[in-house]
C-alpha cells in the first residue's frame, strides 16, 4: 500500500526521455507515459506509445485507397513507394528527418545541432521534441484510463516495459535493434507474407508484433514467467494490428541453456507436440535483436540456432540486429567493444562450419532502408 506522502513524492518524479538506459525516443514526448504498475521484481512499468510514420505522412491517399483489394494491402503497397519517393525527393527527407529526432544541415551544409533547453521551464514548450515523462501509478480497475481513443489506432503500437533493469533483466526494455529490425520488416514486408517466423530473445515483443502483421505466424520465444508474460501482455495490446486477417502470434518459452523445447504440463508458456512440428515443417525465417550482450548466452544462441535449423524441412534465413556497444576496459586499457567481437567472431565459425548436413552463408545488409519508427538509427547498428 503506498502511503500519501509517498504518492506526491511519485508524482512529483520526473523521467526524461535521455535518461533511458536503452536511450529509445519515446513518441508522444508532450503527453504522459503512464507507469501502469510495479511488476514481481518491483520494477516500475510503463505503458508507451510507439508511432508507425506512414500514418503520420499520409502514405495512403483516398484514390489509391478505393484501389487496393484491402486496406491492409494498400497500405503495405504505400510503405515502399512513400520510401521510393523519400528518397528522391530532399524535401521529403529533411521533413522526415525533422520528425525522426535527426541532425539536420541547414542550406549551406553546415550542422544544426538542436540543443536542450537550460531552463526547466523551457520543457512545458510545445514545440519541443523531448519532454518530460511524468509516471502515474494507475488502481486496480482504471485500465481504461491510458486509452486515448474508444477505437484502438493502426498505426500506433502499445508496448508495456521498463526504463532501466539490472542485466537479467535487460528483456524488458526497449532496445534500438528491436526497432531496426522491425523497420527491415516493414519496409520488406512482401518477404514475410505468410510464413512461419521463430524470434529468439524476444523480450517486449515489439519486433514480434510487427512480424505478426504480415507472417502467418509467429513464435515469439524467450525465458522468464515474468517476461512473458508482459510479452503476451503486449500481444493482447495490440491485437488489433493483426484480428483483420488469421495472423497469429504465440509466446513460447525457449531457454537456449537448455537442448530442447519446454514441454512441461506445468510450465505456462510451454510446447506443445503439434506446436513443435508446426515450427519445424513451416518455419522459414528467424529472427533475433540486440540478444549478443553475454558471450555465454552468445555461445548458446548459436547452439539453439543450429540446433534448431538442423531440424527444419525447409531453408531458413535468420536476420540478425545487434548495436556495437563500446565499453573501456582494465584488460585492453582501451575503448573496445568485446560482445560485438565475440557475435562476429562466432558468426564467421558458423558460416564456415562444414559438418556435410548444413551450409550457412552470411550476408550484411545496408541500413538504406526507410524509417518507420521513432528512434535513433546510429551508426553502431
Amino acid at each position: 500500500m503506498v502511503e500519501v506522502a509517498e504518492k506526491e513524492a511519485m508524482d512529483n518524479l520526473t523521467f526524461k526521455s535521455d535518461t533511458v538506459l536503452s536511450d529509445v525516443h519515446l513518441h508522444c514526448p508532450n503527453k504522459r507515459h503512464l507507469m501502469v504498475r510495479l511488476n514481481a521484481a518491483g520494477q516500475p512499468v510503463f505503458l508507451s506509445h510507439f508511432k508507425l510514420l506512414w500514418k503520420a505522412y499520409n502514405w495512403v491517399s483516398e484514390q489509391n485507397a478505393k484501389e487496393a483489394t484491402t486496406e491492409k494491402e494498400q497500405q503495405y503497397k504505400s510503405r515502399g513507394e512513400f520510401c521510393d519517393k523519400d528518397r528522391n525527393n530532399p524535401k521529403n527527407e529533411r521533413e522526415l528527418n525533422i520528425k525522426g529526432l535527426e541532425a539536420l544541415l541547414d542550406d549551406d551544409g553546415d550542422l544544426e545541432v538542436v540543443r536542450r533547453p537550460q531552463d526547466a521551464s523551457d520543457l512545458e514548450e510545445e514545440d519541443l521534441l523531448r519532454d518530460r515523462v511524468c509516471p502515474v501509478i494507475l488502481i486496480r480497475g482504471e485500465d481504461h484510463a491510458f486509452e486515448d481513443e474508444e477505437h484502438p489506432c493502426s498505426d500506433v503500437i502499445k508496448i508495456e516495459h521498463t526504463m532501466a533493469t539490472p542485466l537479467e533483466d535487460v528483456g524488458k526494455q526497449v532496445w534500438r535493434g528491436a526497432f531496426l529490425l522491425a523497420d527491415y520488416i516493414l519496409s520488406k514486408w512482401d518477404m514475410f507474407r505468410c510464413c512461419t517466423v521463430l524470434e529468439l530473445g524476444g523480450g517486449t515483443g515489439i519486433t514480434s508484433i510487427v512480424m505478426g502483421t504480415v507472417a502467418k505466424r509467429v513464435y515469439c520465444t524467450d525465458v522468464g514467467e515474468d517476461l512473458l508474460a508482459m510479452c503476451e501482455r503486449n500481444v493482447a495490446l495490440n491485437k488489433h494490428l493483426t484480428e483483420q486477417g488469421s495472423n497469429e502470434i504465440k509466446v513460447k518459452e525457449l531457454d537456449w541453456m537448455q537442448d530442447d523445447f519446454c514441454t512441461d504440463p506445468q510450465a505456462p508458456y510451454r510446447w506443445s507436440e503439434a506446436e513443435i512440428a508446426d515450427l519445424h515443417d513451416h518455419c522459414t525465417v528467424m529472427m533475433a535483436a540486440d540478444v549478443f550482450y553475454d558471450d555465454d548466452l552468445t555461445d548458446a544462441l548459436f547452439r539453439t540456432l543450429y540446433r534448431i535449423t538442423h531440424n527444419l524441412k525447409n531453408s531458413c534465413t535468420v536476420y540478425l540486429s545487434i548495436e556495437k556497444r563500446l565499453n573501456f576496459t582494465l584488460r585492453h586499457m582501451d575503448v573496445t567493444c568485446e560482445a560485438y567481437n565475440h557475435f562476429r567472431n562466432t558468426l564467421n565459425d558458423l558460416e564456415n562450419l562444414q559438418d556435410g548436413k548444413m551450409k550457412y552463408t552470411v550476408e550484411p545488409i545496408k541500413l538504406d532502408f526507410c524509417q518507420f519508427l521513432i528512434y535513433e538509427r546510429t551508426e553502431q547498428l
